[in-house]
């Protein structure tokens, strides 16, 4: 019996003594009339004789022809010598308790030991299930432990590594643990059965896309491609498609390498595109246009394709009133720089915050100014430290040395009360940006149908700024108001009424919240022609579904309603009358509504008391059943993203493999890795992904902490 060929040399299997083979009982030899014709001897074909050791229940024995023979395991296709005499079953049994493929392989013969996992598909909990160890599943956990956790190849062939896992588990031998080599193939392994089940996922669905591009410390550009969908069961998905070297970022070159990866995937349909305002990403769409409009999945010829992305938009309204503010911003930001310069600095100003009695656990956190979002979070601590910093100027001659040198130098003086007072109404309004953008930025739950309201309260807030009595606040509001027409519209009329449409789907909103906030914006006369413009949008797009993905919808017989006879022996018919009362109901409000849509939208709203717990996708699921011509239509509106982040966060991924040690790496192992950590952490609950979250959130928290402590020391 040959060994199998992912033994490395030193483990040779040692020749097997060959097990006597079954020999046929002899019988009485029959006359030549009753001799039976020969089967024809076929080269390649299956043998058909049954074979008596269980070995043969999982592997095919096949004639090569010449006398000899080979088995093949069902599971696998990995092939084995099995000549009846050189060769025995003993190395197909081994086999068959190892194959990673073999779906029984946890019940064969062996110890095992009861051990939770966690549910599969995203389910939370745990299930209690038999396990036994095998080298192969160790192989693959190690594999994807690198892939999730973004280890080094290298790290497997660590003595300290090793150690611990013969430590943990005693039946692995250090031979058994694969060299980088190895895990490289392995990794390779584990994202093309990953992208094959993500590939069946995929299969004739509508896909909302995210993309942009990314320069790597190679000096390569990548372009990360996102797909977003709903599911059968109304789950929502992310998944990294690709993340792929790309020769530059023009345009007409992003949408070629978009439409070679759909093709590659098998992908149809495109339903939307979100990308940045970069220029070139007006390109990008045009081609996808062009040359995607004949694909069975197009919708209306891709009238809808372009989504602009909310979270850029805000970076820029809020970019263009920081400049009109940015005198006040950079007196406190220097001010924080002071602090935060030196150790014995830094311990000062803890002891007058103890001094004067001033209860908080935020830590001062110096921004960068291109990112305003750390601004907002600078002023937003530095701001409860006002008495701190105006009291250091009158009594820490440092500090009013400081500032009283850059000042005499043609600089900036230090923050006074004023500054703080403009940075703290700042900080209010810019908080409305801060959670919006949270919110868009979200891959784990709907984000369509938050738009509208955050949009309106901040405008709301622009509006009444853009009013005030303080000049500088409200030249501020105006340079906001200004850039958030551009692309809001006078009348909200520039954005996609996709948007629109998630909040029409909403069933606590309908098309009453939109009428709702026009009319308070810009008055009854432009709301109700918004809402027009946004339900002509909508009913052509249900008519398009209805011809295409429409179901035989048929209104049940007179014959097939329930019968008054039906509640006679019924546990209890209160409950079957009150049932077909809400049947009753149903079809009275149906009565003159010639589509799915009025139907919906003559329905009174969801309560809102209950937001927090309310579930947009559950309710879908729920009700599909009754619109199943709107519900295909909800299906792929609710899953469009209203922001590139989840493109821009395998950027974050991708650095961190590419850092300055691992700066070789090719960019296929790079698109192997970072895609299959996508997919590996899909799996994972989503609760599990939100704590993640806010544990990365208090690391940065205790590491500022620890830096403040350490400063501590060096004082003592």
């Amino acid at each position: 019996m040959e060994p199998s060929s992912d033994a490395p040399p030193s483990q040779t299997t040692p020749t097997i003594q060959a097990e006597p083979v079954a020999q046929a009982v002899p019988t009485a030899t029959p006359t030549n009339a009753e001799v039976p014709p020969l089967p024809p001897k076929n080269k390649g074909k299956v043998c058909s004789n049954r074979k008596k050791s269980i070995a043969w229940d999982n592997f095919e024995k096949v004639d090569i022809g010449d006398g000899h023979f080979k088995a093949v395991c069902n599971y696998c296709q990995k092939t084995y010598l099995a000549d009846s005499k050189g060769h025995g079953t003993a190395n197909l049994l081994n086999h068959t308790s190892i194959c990673v493929k073999n779906p029984n392989r946890v019940t064969l013969k062996g110890q095992q030991t009861l051990a939770f996992e966690p549910k599969k598909d995203g389910e939370e909990g745990f299930q209690l299930v038999p396990t036994a160890f095998t080298v192969e599943a160790v192989r693959k956990a190690l594999a994807e432990m690198v892939i999730i956790d973004e280890l080094p190849f290298r790290f497997v062939e660590g003595c300290g590594f090793q150690r611990y896992s013969t430590t943990l588990q005693p039946k692995l031998r250090i031979r058994d643990i694969p060299s980088h080599q190895t895990v490289a193939r392995d990794v390779i392994g584990i994202y093309g059965v990953e992208r094959e089940k993500l590939r069946g996922a995929l299969k004739g669905r509508r896909v909302c896309l995210t993309t942009d591009t990314w320069t790597s410390i190679q000096n390569l550009c990548y372009m990360s491609l996102t797909g977003h969908f709903i599911d059968d069961d109304w789950k929502l998905h992310k998944r990294i498609l690709n993340f792929c070297q790309v020769e530059d970022h023009k345009g007409e070159t992003i949408g070629r390498k978009i439409e070679m990866c759909l093709r590659e995937w098998g992908i149809n349909g495109i339903f939307t595109l979100t990308v940045d305002n970069a220029s070139s990403n007006g390109v990008t769409i045009k081609f996808l246009e062009n040359v995607t409009k004949d694909w069975e999945g197009t919708v209306l010829e891709h009238e809808f394709l372009h989504m602009r992305c909310c979270a850029h938009i805000l970076n820029l309204i809020v970019g263009d009133g920081m400049r009109e503010i940015d005198a006040s911003i950079a007196k406190v930001r220097e001010a924080v720089r002071y602090v935060k310069s030196s150790p014995n600095r830094n311990q000062t100003f803890v002891a007058f915050v103890e001094r004067l009695g001033i209860e908080s656990k935020s830590l001062l956190c110096l921004d960068v100014p291109t990112r305003w979002n750390s601004t907002y979070l600078m002023l937003e601590t530095a701001q409860k430290f006002e008495k701190v910093f105006i009291r250091m100027d009158y009594e820490d001659d440092s500090y009013s040395s400081y500032f009283m040198n850059k000042e005499n130098s043609g600089g900036m003086g230090s923050p006074s009360g004023i500054d703080f007072q403009n940075c703290r109404t700042f900080v209010g309004f810019l908080k409305l940006f801060y959670n919006a953008t949270k919110k868009f930025s979200g891959s784990l739950y709907v984000t369509a149908n938050t738009f509208f309201d955050e949009m309106f309260v901040i405008q709301e807030n622009i509006s009444h700024l853009s009013k005030s009595q303080n000049h500088l606040l409200k030249n501020m509001a105006i340079k906001m108001e200004s850039k958030f027409d551009k692309y809001w519209g006078k009348g909200g009329d520039n954005m996609n009424h996709l948007l629109y449409m998630a909040v029409v789907l909403d069933p606590r909103k309908k098309s009453r919240f939109l009428k709702f906030c026009f009319s308070e914006i810009y008055g009854n006369e432009v709301a109700d022609v918004m809402v027009e413009l946004v339900r002509g949008s909508l009913v052509k797009l249900y008519d398009y579904y209805s011809r295409v993905d429409s179901p035989n919808v048929q209104v049940p017989s007179g014959s097939e309603r329930t019968d008054i006879g039906e509640s006679i022996g019924c546990r209890d018919p209160y409950a079957m009358v009150n049932s077909r009362f809400d049947r009753f109901l149903e079809a009275e409000q149906s009565i003159g509504c010639s589509n799915e849509i009025d139907k919906y939208l003559d329905e009174n709203c969801e309560s809102r008391k209950g937001d927090v717990k309310f579930e947009i996708l559950g309710w879908w699921k729920v009700n599909s059943n009754r619109y199943q011509v709107l519900s295909k239509l909800a299906r792929d509106v609710l899953a469009v993203p209203v922001s590139i982040v989840a493109s821009e966060s395998a950027f974050s991924t991708g650095g961190r493999i590419l850092d300055p040690f691992r700066s070789s790496v090719s960019p296929l192992m790079v698109q192997n890795l970072v895609c299959a950590q996508d997919w590996l952490q899909a799996l994972v609950p989503i609760s599990f992904r939100k704590l993640k979250d806010e544990v990365e959130v208090l690391e940065d928290e205790f590491h500022d902490l620890g830096n403040m402590l350490t400063s501590k020391l060096f004082v003592y």
